[in-house]
């Protein structure tokens, strides 16, 4: 299928003016922004679309072409850098983000620009932070969430444009839907141009005859909203998850802010949390360190059985590969590290004494380091002496 006409494409006949062609692309890049439609495919082509015919149209000699030869002046990789499929959104940004008056910048996702506006009228809503606390079970699996967030919101009774049901815009007579003025003032360097947000429509470029009776004209109202956060596993303490979009309304029409999610920890009361290791500290009763044991241990699936070797030393730590917690945006789990302690008792029955005392007199409880251990103390002790 061949491409739409440019001039269809932006919707203007074909003697349209600069201005007119600008306007209009500046109505469609703000319609099919993909800040203001995450997730849609359709409206992110037609924003690439749009952006190409303006690429063309905007410029004197890529028209005279396109007006002669039509998509044929550039198939061979001509004027038109979009031609070859290779311009990404960054380049379209960075290319005609004066245009868009606060779609300045690009980064942090398709939002890189700020709530002022520097001429286009585009504006963006301020960005939200909600805190969430989440358990080790969804830091481990990840989560949905739904949380309320009190914030503001296109106005339905205007759909977000400020004026009066029945009403219309008008272009602002002073910046004539620019957006902006121009001053030319005299200096000893000769004339100097600037160019300043118009006082008169704050930038917006058309002004409203009837408030809407819901809104007092700004577009938006206060309303409290339930909002579903999709949390990725293996998350951390201090981490921030973004949705784009998900912000506050911005004034008239804009784009929406940012919603930032802040990731809070609750302590497990079992295991303890180390990267994307677990760690357990598990207590043994000197019969079960001396004879062996089959124990339960809390994991993140739940309750999981390990066996302990007769003769087990305090200090000593087992290895469950796998165990621990997933790594964010990554591949692999971290393990579940099981460090064994000996619960000695602070006080004894008179046959539990009798026990150790007979227990001290063996030699099979006399303490025998290995060499490794015994080497240790060697070099210590000559290091004291």
């Amino acid at each position: 299928m061949g491409k739409r006409d440019y001039y269809e494409t932006l919707g203007v006949s074909k003697g349209a003016a600069q201005d007119e062609i600008k306007k209009a692309y500046r109505k469609l890049a703000l319609q099919f922004h993909p800040d203001k439609n995450p997730g849609d495919k359709e409206a992110e082509e037609k924003f690439k679309e749009a952006a190409e015919a303006y690429e063309v149209l905007s410029d004197a000699q890529k028209r005279q072409k396109y007006d002669q030869f039509g998509h044929a002046a550039f198939e061979n990789g001509g004027a038109g850098g979009f031609h070859g499929g290779g311009m990404t959104m960054e380049d379209i940004f960075s290319q005609f983000g004066d245009i868009f008056g606060g779609f300045g910048g690009f980064g942090g996702g398709f939002g890189g620009f700020s709530g002022g506006s520097r001429g286009g009228g585009v504006t963006k809503g301020s960005n939200l932070r909600v805190k969430v606390m989440l358990n080790l079970e969804e830091v481990a699996n990840g989560v949905e969430k739904k949380i309320k967030v009190k914030k503001y919101v296109s106005c339905d009774a205007c759909s977000g444009s400020g004026a009066k049901d029945g009403t219309a815009k008008s272009t602002c007579h002073t910046c004539h839907g620019n957006g902006q003025v121009t001053r030319v003032t005299n200096t000893f360097l000769g004339q100097m141009q600037t160019a300043s947000t118009c006082p008169t429509c704050h930038g917006e470029g058309n002004t409203i005859s009837q408030k809407c009776e819901s809104c007092y004209g700004e577009g938006m109202v206060k309303k409290e909203e339930v909002i579903k956060i999709n949390i990725p596993a293996g998350v951390a303490e201090g981490m921030q998850v973004k949705m784009s979009g998900k912000g506050n309304a911005a004034r008239r029409g804009g784009i929406n802010g940012d919603l930032m999610v802040i990731i809070q920890e609750e302590n497990h009361p079992e295991l303890t949390r180390d990267g994307s290791d677990l760690l357990y500290y598990l207590y043994l009763s000197i019969p079960q360190a001396t004879l062996g044991a089959t124990v339960e241990i809390p994991t993140i699936e739940g309750r999981a059985k390990i066996k302990i070797e007769a003769g087990t030393q305090p200090g000593r730590v087992l290895r469950l590969r796998g165990k621990g917690v997933p790594e964010v945006n990554g591949y692999g789990k971290g393990d579940l590290l099981v460090q064994i302690n000996v619960w000695i008792p602070k006080s004894l029955e008179k046959e539990e004494k009798k026990v150790f005392e007979k227990m001290e007199q063996s030699d099979t409880f006399t303490p025998r380091p290995d060499k490794n251990e015994q080497g240790f103390f060697n070099r210590m002790k000559n290091f004291f002496e």
